[in-house]
């Protein structure tokens, strides 16, 4: 190998952690792993860029014109499949046209995966009372990584948009609709690293995406977005060669730039 001896080390305690967030001059990136406690910590207290993601408050919203096997199907797989991952849905926002046709079915299917719905007061009555409670103000913004969920409606597509833009995470948001229209509209509008159009959000993840092993989950919006493999670690260098080239005949215009792709 290649590799000094101490490239990889591990530390064990918070002061060991802080000591190491100190050295800008020598830490080139942070990537932190770990509870939600852990990752605002290191950003709050590091000069040194971090990647990475504190929470993942994902949504799936099902439109008014949503196909109802496949909305069971997604919030199911998004919520239950693996419910303590960043990449779990936490909240289900339905479109109000949908509260008698297709909620009661979602309860159903929910409660019966032992999932516990805390609902606003349009949605509660179209759910199991067993496996429901009216919401808090704070649920929306709460990941639960286990059975439970917030249920809402809006009245509306883009309302659906404004709630997750403002309450949710970036991480990853879905949309189940049959409209090619509204799809459209809420992948270019939903400002998430992942937007997904009739897509469980658990295919959030660097090894699915193709990436191989996933370093971190990022939801800042410059150099790497999403879940990150070694590629999106990287970052350009420009190599220009030249044969005695000054900028000089370019000013005075005796030269031009052609901005031509060059042969590799």
């Amino acid at each position: 190998s290649n590799f000094e001896r101490d490239c990889v080390q591990i530390v064990k305690t918070r002061a060991e952690i802080d000591e190491l967030l100190k050295l800008s001059n020598l830490i080139d990136l942070v990537i932190p792993r770990g509870s939600n406690a852990l990752v605002r910590h290191i950003t709050d207290n590091t000069r040194i860029p971090v990647l990475g993601h504190a929470d993942g408050i994902c949504s799936v919203y099902v439109d008014k014109d949503a196909d109802l096997s496949k909305a069971m199907a997604l919030v199911l797989d998004s919520k239950t499949q693996y419910p303590a991952v960043c990449n779990a849905a936490e909240n289900l926002i339905i479109h109000r046209d949908c509260l008698t046709t297709m909620l009661p079915s979602l309860g159903r299917a929910l409660a019966e995966a032992d999932v516990h719905m805390f609902a606003d007061t349009d949605c509660l009555d179209h759910l199991p009372k067993c496996h429901a409670s009216p919401m808090n103000v704070d649920d929306f913004s709460t990941e639960y990584l286990d059975n439970r969920i917030t249920v809402v409606a809006v009245p509306s597509l883009d309302d659906a948009i404004d709630l997750i833009n403002s309450k949710g995470s970036h991480h990853t948001d879905m949309i189940v609709t049959e409209s090619k229209e509204s799809a459209n509209r809420f992948l270019t509008s939903v400002d998430s690293a992942g937007v997904f159009h009739n897509a469980s959000t658990r295919f959030a993840d660097g090894y699915r995406y193709g990436f191989g092993a996933e370093v971190g989950v990022s939801t800042t919006r410059t150099h790497s977005r999403g879940p990150v493999g070694m590629e999106g670690l990287l970052i350009y260098k420009y190599h220009l060669v030249g044969d005695g080239h000054t900028v000089a005949p370019f000013v005075s215009r005796q030269a031009q730039f052609t901005h031509k792709d060059l042969d590799k």
